[in-house]
């Protein structure tokens, strides 16, 4: 898979998704959108585009609204969801606004139809954007309410025949336990899905481990907000876990 050419590109990784959760959009603040934060990541992003790499993101929502936490305040999953949704369309538009400032043509799709402001997700639309060297960002989840952004990011990795998954966090990679927290937490360099699964590490979720699994998509985990981490990890330097 790692020196698949599927693409005709000579790269590693030709076709790569980038996740990236809402929390890495806050920077310092305790809520909402850092645009120093967003310009940040626009110009990793744009540095690998320039690089060659077709390149699509998936943002989350947590900076703004997370289902789950609605939930737990008595409000129904289904729209505590349906407004998390909601909440990564804003982020997409955020980091669109960044990434055409830095001059990357770049198209929203919002798996949730906004006509006003981004276009539909349409599979094969989304291929000939990428083919065309734009940056695709996938907004609004899958779509439907119970499946998180890590799931979205899995499916459309696979849809779109990504030759890896990136999930930017705060971390240089997966622990053994939380590195902020654990001062003795380990970290690993390369993990299968299944010991990722059976020791239950925070790298995403279940269904997007087995998605990312079937579909033989490696998951690459580092840190987005070390400078220049995103472009390095493709050519697989640095520091960051590989789960293959």
């Amino acid at each position: 898979m790692d020196d698949d050419d599927t693409h005709g590109s000579s790269h590693r990784y030709p076709r790569v998704l980038l996740k990236i959760s809402g929390e890495s959009l806050m920077g310092k603040q305790a809520y909402g959108i850092d645009p120093e934060m967003v310009a940040t990541v626009a110009c990793e992003v744009r540095d690998v585009v320039a690089s060659g790499v077709e390149t699509c993101l998936v943002i989350g929502g947590g900076n703004i609204f997370r289902g789950v936490s609605g939930a737990a305040a008595g409000m129904e999953r289904a729209t505590g969801d349906y407004m998390g949704m909601l909440a990564t369309v804003m982020n997409a538009l955020a980091m669109q606004n960044a990434l055409e400032t830095l001059d990357v043509p770049t198209r929203v799709l919002s798996a949730l139809p906004i006509s006003a402001l981004c276009e539909p997700y349409i599979r094969r639309r989304a291929m000939r954007h990428l083919e065309k060297g734009r940056v695709v960002i996938f907004a609004a989840g899958t779509g439907n309410p119970f499946f998180t952004t890590d799931t979205a990011a899995a499916l459309r990795a696979s849809e779109m025949s990504c030759n890896a998954l990136l999930k930017g966090t705060r971390v240089d990679g997966v622990y053994s336990a939380d590195p902020e927290s654990d001062p003795d937490a380990k970290r690993y360099d390369q993990l299968s899905y299944l010991d990722v699964l059976s020791q239950d590490l925070k790298v995403m979720d279940a269904s997007a481990i087995s998605l990312s699994r079937e579909n033989n998509i490696p998951i690459l985990v580092f840190s987005i907000e070390e400078a220049g981490a995103f472009e390095r990890v493709l050519r697989h330097e640095g520091k960051f876990t590989v789960v293959s």
